[in-house]
């Protein structure tokens, strides 16, 4: 095992060895916040458990490699020349239009009880009745001009108005949000140490971005900031959570894990509750666990919900969480970026195994830095992962298998340009900011254009210029007509010479053995892992102190909660695959331990398309109707005859939807109602 001062100078050294940036690029003005800054992430990286050092993938990956080029001395020349040969510039790729501009008109969502879309377009951060501190600290971190969600909530939330806010990805949902609360928090001092806002989050990544940014806004003033997300140490949380955070930023579970299990820790005193990628949140099963927060905040409070879009699920929780909100819709998640250049690759019928073929030609001739490849399933991208590195490629990964050191290290090896490509799940397709990201591939098409549309709104942002390539089968024409039909500028179709896939999809096949040779020590090392922990559980127990530990308890069972996310699996299993026969061939395909590369490209547009039907399936649900709309111009006839055009009993009573009516309707017939109608008799044995 490599010591960690080793793995650093290794990492050292073949950055040095990279082939330097040209000295003519230079990246446009950063308008982002500087993640990576010591102080920021210090407190995140000491909750990271100290555990046993093990060798990273791509020291897996280094080690098969060299023990290939000491057997095969011949099959590393031949593959040399080979790689070699793909930089000819015969084999150059075409490009050339094949769509029109096309138009999108988008309907705007029903209305809530006040709209404030209309914002004032000259609004400065200057002209928001910000304090000082939190001005200072905007100038520190580099932003000059409101985003227009941005002067659209903030003098919203500053007036303590509940906000519902729908805005595309990377619009700067987050300082929306941030400006106001700190604004309130200095405009209030507390009188006691207890948490004031709360801030939900849908992933770990997102939290910690948040949490950087609300650190760096609020670095010149007295406010305290806490992080409670998964895969960080749970001690020190409990110890920062008992000291009375000013704001917590947390994902669901986690927060409820310590509303059970950590004393002193309550929401009673929130003030502030924001729901940030509420569509996001009840995506991932988090629905149950979102109302259980809820329902233990505070009632007088003002709650912030940001959604990149306004499904039917997020207006239930809008109605259930919200008091009389203020709707402000700034733009669709239906529209790309304006400097985005879509280009698309065509896999031919009975072609999809050569999908890793074109990803690895792609990554290898024409896109060789600060690129982001989005795959279906977590499999497909550790997969890819092993590929590209055998290949010689710098990648790394991110998805929901990883622990949430590694996580956190491929992330910031990304950042830092020591890795120049990040194969990752949809768990980095929302919210996360990566400057610098050039361009975008998906393996396969997303299940819905919303998923395509943050993909890839990973790079394009703040005004600067991206390219997304997505290769697309003859299944996935349909969702290609979607994005084509939404596209405010021309897309392209980038076609590939037939020798060229030829010559990868055969690297690929030589590759294989080298695969599973990576994917054999890996299983290794999770053996000997696994085995350390029985080990180290039973020394515990021997030793007594396993048992003076108190379990850590749940709103719900293991049971129930198993019961509750497995029936609702299996109802959207069964909704997507409509038929026993496909559902026996799914389940058939699936226990097979190898797969060819074919059927692995079926399986991720299956995964895309059981997605997108469960999605259209909640489309197609009847609306419910939340309110009547109030008429000002009474109807002619006998029922509005009289004075001011009153309306009758029947028409008030079906149209009054305000909380008043509601208890009044559930809390039964008045006394006057139930003496009228002879309901109160005395009955047989009471008395009055």
């Amino acid at each position: 095992l490599l010591s960690q001062n080793n793995l650093i100078r290794l990492i050292k050294q073949n950055h040095r060895g990279a082939k330097d940036f040209n000295n003519d690029f230079e990246f446009g003005e950063r308008d982002g916040l500087n993640d990576d800054d010591d102080w920021v992430m210090s407190d995140i990286m000491k909750q990271l458990k100290n555990k046993r050092t093990a060798t990273t993938l791509d020291q897996k990956i280094e080690k098969i490699r060299k023990k290939r080029k000491a057997e095969v001395s011949t099959l590393e020349c031949s593959s040399s020349c080979l790689v070699q040969a793909y930089f000819l510039p015969g084999l150059g790729l075409g490009l050339r239009p094949v769509f029109k501009v096309g138009f999108h008109v988008f309907q705007a969502p029903e209305s809530f009880y006040e709209d404030a879309s209309q914002y004032n377009d000259k609004l400065t951060f200057g002209d928001m009745n910000l304090s000082r501190p939190i001005l200072k600290a905007i100038t520190a971190v580099g932003f000059k001009q409101p985003t227009p969600i941005q002067k659209a909530c903030v003098p919203v939330g500053l007036l303590g108005r509940d906000l519902c806010a729908c805005a595309a990805t990377g619009t700067g949902k987050t300082a929306a949000f941030m400006l106001p609360v700190l604004e309130r928090l200095v405009y209030k001092p507390r009188t006691s140490q207890v948490t004031r806002v709360l801030v939900l989050v849908p992933t770990r990544e997102l939290g910690i971005q948040v949490h950087s940014v609300a650190r760096q806004l609020a670095q010149f003033t007295s406010i305290t900031t806490c992080l409670a997300v998964g895969g960080l140490d749970l001690k020190s949380q409990e110890a920062a959570l008992r000291a009375g955070p000013d704001v917590l930023i947390a994902t669901p579970g986690r927060l409820i894990d310590h509303l059970h299990n950590t004393p002193s820790f309550e929401l009673t005193h929130i003030e502030i509750l924001i729901l940030d990628e509420a569509d996001r949140m009840l995506d991932e099963y988090f629905e149950e666990q979102m109302k259980e927060i809820i329902r233990m905040c505070s009632y007088n409070r003002q709650t912030m919900l940001f959604s990149a879009t306004m499904s039917e699920e997020v207006k239930d929780l809008a109605a259930v969480s919200l008091k009389q909100p203020i709707r402000v819709f700034v733009n669709s998640n239906t529209d790309v970026a304006p400097f985005l250049r879509q280009e698309f690759v065509r896999i031919r019928p009975n072609r999809e195994g050569d999908r890793e073929a074109v990803v690895a030609a792609l990554l290898t001739r024409t896109f060789q830095d600060h690129v982001m490849c989005f795959t279906q399933t977590r499999k497909q991208a550790h997969r890819l992962h092993i590929l590209l590195g055998l290949i010689g490629l710098k990648v790394g990964e991110l998805h929901g298998e990883l622990s949430q050191s590694q996580r956190l290290e491929n992330l910031r090896r990304f950042k830092d340009d020591q890795i120049d490509i990040l194969v990752a799940t949809d768990v980095a397709a929302r919210g996360l900011d990566i400057d610098g990201v050039k361009t975008v591939i998906n393996f396969t098409m997303p299940s819905t254009v919303k998923h395509y549309v943050h993909r890839v709104g990973r790079t394009a942002r703040a005004g600067r210029s991206g390219r997304s390539v997505s290769l697309v089968g003859e299944s996935e024409r349909k969702m290609l007509k979607e994005v084509v039909k939404s596209a405010k500028t021309s897309v392209k179709a980038r076609v590939l010479p037939p020798e060229v896939i030829l010559k990868f999809r055969d690297l690929i096949s030589k590759l294989e053995k080298d695969i599973d040779a990576v994917m054999k020590l890996e299983r290794e090392e999770r053996a000997l892992a696994a085995s350390e922990a029985k080990l180290s559980v039973a020394q515990k127990r021997l030793d007594g102190s396993a048992s003076s530990q108190s379990q850590r308890v749940w709103f719900q069972t293991q049971q129930e909660r198993k019961q509750s996310r497995m029936s609702k699996a299996l109802q959207e299993f069964d909704l997507a695959l409509r038929g026993k026969k496909k559902r026996e061939k799914f389940v058939k395909d699936g226990r097979r331990k190898e797969l060819t590369s074919e059927e692995r490209a079926q399986f991720e547009i299956l995964k895309a398309q059981m997605f997108a039907e469960r999605a259209a399936k909640r489309d197609r649900r009847p609306k419910r109707a939340r309110a009547m709309v109030e008429d000002d111009t009474p109807t002619a006839g006998p029922k509005y005859s009289g004075k001011g055009g009153r309306k009758s009993v029947f028409d008030k009573e079906l149209t009054n939807t305000s909380s008043k009516a509601l208890k009044h309707y559930r809390a039964g017939p008045s006394f006057t109602d139930r003496k009228r109608l002879g309901l109160d008799r005395k009955r047989p044995g009471s008395s009055r």
